[in-house]
């Protein structure tokens, strides 16, 4: 079962612009490998346009075709990728996902601190540094002076691990001074404790509203883009096809990150997927095949589980993430929240794309709070933007929830 370590992820660039890059993946298996693969694949700002995944149960055999960035760090990527794959030691038995057991040691946070000129795009901007560094943002304070300059707070970790090293530290502050480009600018960045950072969490007072609508999971006759329903999801579960697994048939149309959101669903349901086949059709639909079933080994046949986990689909298809603007009084407050894995892994890309929208659509960002919330049985991470109006928001607020919503679901 001996496979040498750069051949356990292969990427294939696409020969001509257009066309798909293939990235296979050859390991021992595990529990949501499918949900974590697909996390990092979007998290380099790539797509996957089709799908094929097999198992016998120990190892996998994982092909993505993916569309994207022309300028994608394809050794990077491949690098990531191969880390979230399991070792192949691992190989005589499968490893389930269980929060409880071996948690990873946490990585060490970082408080990224700025003081410059306000400007319009400017927090996106930072935000497009960090992510091209492959430093994840966990929490944010933004905040203007009233002579019109900001004053940034991030609190960070670094993928790469590097970011106690000066050369790193220095790397960064250079990019960032760069993109700035603001000769009054002061940048700092320092190595937190763990008190620290959980001082640094967003207010925990959620407004009732957002409580009740956002956050319910009823699903309403339609969705933010105006052009989603319930009907536009199909899934039908079958028993009698497999003698050991249950099919599952999904029908949908295409978002960013759509494959993750059921890989990530699935991962928190604890179910393997066997055999599994995604791909793309013409008008943005999607269609699946997965074959599944549960970690003793056994197909889903209790009827409250089906419909339990069809409900959950349904939902995660229809509104993975939620979006609503409302009122602060005289102030307008956008407000993001999606859903973290039970591994603690929140979206990637997330207040990017929040941010990418606001530069388009043309207000600034006052204030910014990224914090996390449990609101029922699940935890949240929510975004909360409080929106510059200046003489007045030139923007309609419904304009900029469905901009917000289709940036993020990559309908922009």
């Amino acid at each position: 079962m001996g496979i040498l370590h750069d051949d356990v992820v292969i990427i294939g660039e696409a020969e001509k612009e257009g066309k798909a890059t293939v990235i296979t993946v050859n390991c021992p298996d595990k529990t949501g490998l499918g949900c974590d693969l697909c996390r990092i694949i979007l998290f380099f700002g790539l797509s996957i346009v089709r799908g094929d995944v097999s198992t016998d149960g120990k190892w996998c055999y994982i092909v993505f075709w993916v569309v994207g960035k022309q300028r994608a760090r394809w050794s990077l990527l491949k690098k990531r990728l191969i880390e979230a794959c399991p070792s192949c030691s691992s190989a005589s038995g499968i490893s389930y996902y269980r929060s409880e057991l071996q948690p990873p040691k946490p990585p060490d946070v970082f408080l990224l601190k700025f003081c410059c000129h306000d400007r319009k795009g400017l927090l996106h901007d930072v935000t497009e540094v960090l992510s091209e560094l492959e430093l994840i943002i966990h929490k944010v304070k933004v905040s203007t002076t009233p002579d019109g300059k900001v004053v940034d707070l991030f609190f960070i970790t670094d993928t790469r691990e590097l970011l106690h090293t000066k050369k790193r530290r220095d790397d960064t502050i250079e990019q960032l001074s760069a993109i700035l480009g603001d000769p009054l600018i002061t940048i700092d960045i320092e190595l937190v404790g763990p008190e620290i950072a959980a001082c640094s969490q967003a207010s925990s007072f959620l407004p009732s509203a957002m409580t009740e609508d956002m956050f319910d999971l009823e699903l309403p006759g339609s969705i933010q883009s105006g052009t989603s329903t319930s009907d536009s999801v199909s899934i039908t579960m079958d028993n009698s096809l497999s003698p050991a697994h249950t099919l599952v048939q999904i029908i949908c149309q295409d978002h960013k990150g759509l494959l993750y959101d059921i890989m990530r669903t699935l991962k928190d349901y604890n179910i393997q997927i066997s055999y599994g086949r995604f791909s793309t059709k013409p008008r943005g639909k999607c269609e699946l095949d997965l074959f599944i079933m549960q970690a003793d080994g056994k197909k889903i046949v209790n009827p409250s589980k089906q419909k339990s986990l069809s409900s959950r689909l349904r939902m995660e298809l229809l509104r993975p993430l939620r979006v609503t603007v409302v009122s602060r009084g005289p102030d307008t407050e956008l407000l993001v929240a999606n859903p973290v894995e039970l591994s603690g892994k929140g979206r990637p890309l997330v207040f990017y794309d929040i941010t990418h929208a606001l530069k388009m659509l043309g207000p600034c960002i006052f204030s910014a709070e990224v914090g996390r919330h449990v609101v029922g049985d699940r935890e949240w991470e929510v975004y909360r933007i409080l929106l510059d109006e200046g003489d007045g928001l030139s923007v309609p607020r419904n304009k900029i929830e469905k901009g917000v919503w289709k940036m993020l679901m990559g309908w922009e």
